[in-house]
């Protein structure tokens, strides 16, 4: 068996890169929610990794809660014509200042999805999007959902990899993000 490293075609970002520009977005989320005290909901699984260094850099008081919804049944890269909720909030969110925290924003399917599933029926004081990576080029049509706080963007239309970021539910414990060899898909 070949070691994750081996099937990486090459570094996106290093860990540092990620660290540091995480700093960035928690000093940002800090000040915009200066009084405030918001709840940061994870979109499992690919955004755990974010979620916990994003949340250990936000210098408020803030809560967290977890989702999971999908878009990829199984092992494929294949998407689903409607996302599926596999777990919901532990809580309401009634009045609560909400940020979805999400490893990358590709074709904004299942985050609109989310948001509608969020939005009205559960009524937030405000809703917004954080996400690590955002992919603009690869955005569906109709989506009008943008996200509100980005790590790095214009992300290259590749299969990207670590950090949380997976294929077939491996390379997620990779430090940095990089780009999955196409012999390894």
């Amino acid at each position: 068996m070949s070691r994750l490293e081996d099937n990486v075609d090459r570094i996106l970002y290093s860990e540092q890169q990620i660290q540091d520009r995480i700093k960035e977005l928690g000093a940002q989320i800090s000040a915009d929610y200066e009084g405030k005290k918001p709840l940061l909901v994870s979109v499992l699984k690919g955004s755990v990794v974010f979620m916990a260094d994003l949340m250990r850099s936000i210098t408020i008081p803030c809560s967290i809660d977890f989702m999971a919804i999908t878009s990829y049944p199984g092992e494929t890269t294949v998407a689903l014509h409607e996302p599926k909720l596999l777990k919901d909030l532990d809580g309401s969110i009634s009045g609560m200042d909400v940020i979805i925290v999400e490893d990358i924003f590709d074709s904004g399917k299942t985050l609109q999805k989310l948001c509608e599933m969020l939005l009205k029926p559960r009524n937030p004081a405000s809703l917004r999007i954080c996400t690590l990576l955002d992919k603009p080029d690869r955005r569906a049509k109709g989506v009008t959902i943008k996200p509100d706080y980005v790590g790095f963007s214009n992300i290259p239309n590749e299969f990207i990899i670590g950090y949380g970021l997976d294929y077939n539910q491996l390379y997620r414990n990779l430090p940095y993000i990089g780009i999955l060899k196409d012999s390894a898909k």
